[in-house]
């Protein structure tokens, strides 16, 4: 039987999953799932971990995450956090790039909050440093960008515990923020609201094909060892919090 191709992951993705792969392993959970996943480009990574349950509202999107993800035995449903079965938690419970898309993001946190197992661990990334809100976060529908104590403090309201937070990306992600806010000067947004600009957001400037995936994985390579030398600063920001037991 043949092994379903990883999908290539875009240069600021391969600089996060980086640090999720390592968070996620070192958490060594039995069940997965994931909220918003996108394309799953993450998802086929993560499938890989444990049992993976994943769910993506956006038509496109969840179609494609359906076809990469289903073949290696994870599960993608097509709707939000709410459309996860009724009474189910999980180990580990992810959401990458999603919280800065929703305007409530303290309501999204204590919907999801509850879907993680008593004593397991939510996972999240955002964009960080707020003072670079930009072109690029308005194209794609952000409400805003987070520093480490805003996001503690989200977390902790929420009612997580033993927070933790690590800066990915310092430098190369200093450069792709300035490059897409170049892309995004000179595009119109898709919709009014950032609602309508979140829709379509996950499959802009995203690699195909295996030429793609190992040209992009070549390139960051070298910035993936610079960035462990500075988990204390970088443009994106990666959340672990825990579910008290």
């Amino acid at each position: 039987m043949t092994t379903p191709q990883t999908p290539p992951l875009a240069p600021r993705a391969a600089l996060r999953w980086n640090v999720v792969r390592r968070v996620v392993s070192g958490l060594a959970p039995t069940t997965i799932l994931e909220l918003g996943c996108g394309q799953g480009a993450m998802g086929t990574r993560l499938a890989r971990m444990g049992t993976y349950l994943a769910a993506e509202p956006d038509d496109k999107s969840f179609e494609t995450a359906h076809a990469r993800i289903t073949p290696l035995g994870g599960t993608v449903i097509h709707g939000d956090h709410n459309k996860v079965p009724e009474g189910t938690t999980y180990d580990v419970v992810c959401a990458f790039e999603v919280l800065e898309h929703i305007a409530d993001d303290a309501a999204a946190l204590a919907g999801w909050l509850p879907l993680v197992k008593p004593g397991g661990h939510l996972v999240l990334s955002v964009p960080s440093e707020p003072h670079r809100f930009g072109p690029w976060d308005e194209l794609v529908g952000h409400y805003r960008r987070y520093d480490a104590a805003s996001l503690t403090a989200r977390l902790t309201e929420a009612g997580a515990v033993d927070v933790r937070m690590i800066h990915y990306g310092w430098p190369l992600g200093y450069l792709l923020d300035s490059v897409r806010d170049r892309l995004a000067g000179g595009k119109t947004a898709e919709g009014e609201t950032p609602e309508e600009r979140t829709s379509g957001s996950g499959r802009i400037l995203q690699p195909s094909g295996a030429a793609a995936g190992t040209l992009v994985k070549a390139a960051v390579a070298p910035w993936i060892g610079l960035q462990r030398l500075r988990p204390g600063k970088g443009p994106g920001l990666v959340a672990v919090a825990q579910r008290p037991a």
